[in-house]
């Protein structure tokens, strides 16, 4: 299966905010299975907090890999292959039993990955601005003690897994990791910026430095899609 576009072009409810701000919706899925679309950046483009090679990799093999392994789940059915993964995800117990894990780690990875890709950018950003910022700040105080506060859960995430910023129902904020591929949405929260700290995310450049990783991925926040994804 071919990298395609189209995941950008259906599925606008799965993230809530495409039809306000114009958007392009990150996932949708068709009758014959997911698809991995095309980074939204070069390979090269984080550089130097991300290495070409490391991109490559954990895009082309890693992210590819959930996105086969959900269609192997799915295979023949069609009711699920019809929906966005990120609502796959909120409706993650009513997924059948035989299957429910094998989409938890594979739907998840997609959907992380997708989300982790377009939470970064070029050059980063120079931070958040407007209801965004001001939720930050009312909920941890600062920018910069939200930045330690995530950065903390990834250094204390035992294995692999994800340290998140997220928004529940009621769009109040919070910071907390997760474990392997578990998604937010499966508990009902909106991610708005996570940090994949699987060692696949960062050791060819980094090695067991975790906390280095950490501090410089903020050199490369997207904080226009986080603030999209907080409206």
């Amino acid at each position: 299966m071919k990298p395609s576009r189209r995941l950008f072009l259906k599925g606008a409810s799965a993230l809530g905010f495409a039809a306000v701000t114009g958007t392009q919706p990150l996932f949708a899925a068709q009758a014959d299975g997911f698809e991995l679309a095309k980074l939204p950046y070069a390979f090269d483009a984080l550089e130097p907090v991300i290495d070409t090679k490391t991109m490559e990799i954990h895009w082309g093999r890693h992210h590819k890999a959930y996105v086969d392994n959900l269609n192997k789940a799915f295979a023949g059915k069609v009711e699920w292959l019809a929906k966005p993964v990120d609502q796959i995800l909120k409706e993650i117990g009513e997924v059948p039993a035989a299957i429910k894990q094998a989409v938890i780690n594979n739907g998840g990875g997609h959907s992380n990955h997708t989300h982790f890709w377009n939470m970064m950018k070029a050059g980063g950003s120079e931070g958040p601005t407007g209801n965004l910022k001001e939720a930050i700040v009312s909920t941890f105080g600062s920018v910069e003690k939200l930045q330690a506060l995530m950065t903390s859960n990834g250094m204390t995430r035992f294995g692999s897994g994800w340290t998140w910023l997220v928004k529940d129902p009621t769009g109040k904020l919070s910071a907390y990791s997760t474990a392997n591929q578990d998604s937010p949405l499966m508990v009902g929260r909106t991610p708005i910026l996570g940090i994949d700290v699987w060692e696949h995310a960062y050791y060819l450049k980094y090695q067991n430095k975790r906390a280095d990783y950490l501090a410089a991925w903020w050199k490369v926040v997207n904080w226009k899609r986080a603030e999209e994804l907080f409206a």
